[in-house]
């Protein structure tokens, strides 16, 4: 497979990945503000931070109220992280490309990036923001049905595989930094009457809620909430899982060992990340994941390097700016 063709997959899947996951954010964060009291001090700015896109935001507007976020989010093409410039990406990557990939995979991209732009043209007022973000989803999830059912198992499949699970891993270390820390009010009896919804949308964000009471069989506590999304094997959007994940996506490929081992080492401080220490220390858990993220970006740099680039290019592993995405692509 050619390098080209190969990294346009990568950014496909992890485009495709990051729509579905901000209107995930969106949707259960506008069902949380209608079951809490207007005065806890929750608002819609903790999004802007998840999605790291605070200084562009700061660029165009002047204050974080609930219709500046959710255009901001959905369809405000000058953000490369909204809902619409994500799908726009995605279509783009796929677009030059297609020919790998089976048509109707191709079409789902196409008629899922048409239905967000002629919603975001007209507007996503409140009254359809329900059905919008839902839309969004559901062509996600039809994508990665498609993907899983008709493309065979090659090169192809793996490139789409290693960039779904590594944007799915870093948005999840993004919601459990700013929704189990700075999405909390300061004052802890404040939080006390509400800290099971606030915890139960940690988990709805990622829909994990329902798998978290199979699983755990106790009330939603912050610890055992941090320790599921970081250390659960088996949810798909756990850390632990989208890492195992990688790491079995990459023995796939030739030359993998110096990305098989990056996975490796950043799949092993999660499994042996001290839970409890982390639950009781906002300070912690914040260093914790800016410590994953680095390790993400080592990840992504060395793919890139054995991959998409001259292989005798060194891997540079930067931290990236504490409120960016890990990277974007470039078509141009």
């Amino acid at each position: 497979m050619l390098s080209r063709v190969a990294e346009n997959l990568y950014w496909m899947a992890r485009y495709i990945e990051r729509a579905e996951d901000t209107a995930r954010l969106l949707s259960v964060n506008s069902h949380l503000m209608l079951d809490l009291p207007r005065h806890l001090p929750l608002g819609w700015a903790p999004l802007i931070e998840m999605t790291g896109t605070l200084d562009a935001f700061n660029e165009r507007h002047s204050s974080f109220d609930e219709r500046s976020v959710v255009h901001f989010l959905c369809a405000d093409a000058q953000n490369g992280s909204s809902i619409l410039s994500a799908l726009a990406s995605a279509r783009e990557n796929l677009r030059t490309t297609r020919d790998v990939v089976p048509r109707e995979i191709w079409e789902e991209v196409n008629q899922l990036y048409l239905s967000v732009a002629d919603h975001a043209e007209n507007g996503v007022s409140p009254r359809r923001r329900d059905a919008f973000l839902k839309n969004v989803i559901r062509g996600c999830q039809t994508l990665t049905g498609l993907i899983e059912g008709t493309l065979s198992h090659g090169p192809a499949r793996t490139f789409i595989q290693l960039g779904r699970h590594l944007e799915r891993a870093d948005m999840t270390t993004r919601i459990v930094d700013v929704r189990s820390a700075s999405l909390l009010p300061q004052n802890p009896e404040e939080l006390l009457p509400f800290e099971n919804l606030q915890w139960m949308s940690v988990l709805k964000s990622l829909t994990a809620y329902q798998m978290y009471r199979q699983e755990v069989r106790l009330r939603v506590r912050g610890p055992d909430v941090l320790r599921y999304l970081l250390q659960d094997p088996n949810l798909p959007r756990s850390i632990a899982c989208s890492l195992e994940t990688l790491g079995q996506e990459l023995q796939l490929l030739p030359r993998q060992d110096r990305v098989a081992a990056t996975v490796s080492l950043v799949r092993a401080d999660v499994v042996d990340a001290d839970i409890q220490a982390l639950a009781h220390s906002p300070s912690k858990l914040h260093a914790f994941v800016d410590e994953l993220q680095i390790g993400f970006a080592a990840i992504h740099d060395t793919l890139r390097a054995t991959y998409f680039v001259n292989s005798d290019n060194v891997p540079k592993v930067t931290q990236r700016q504490s409120q960016g995405h890990l990277g974007d692509h470039d078509n141009d």
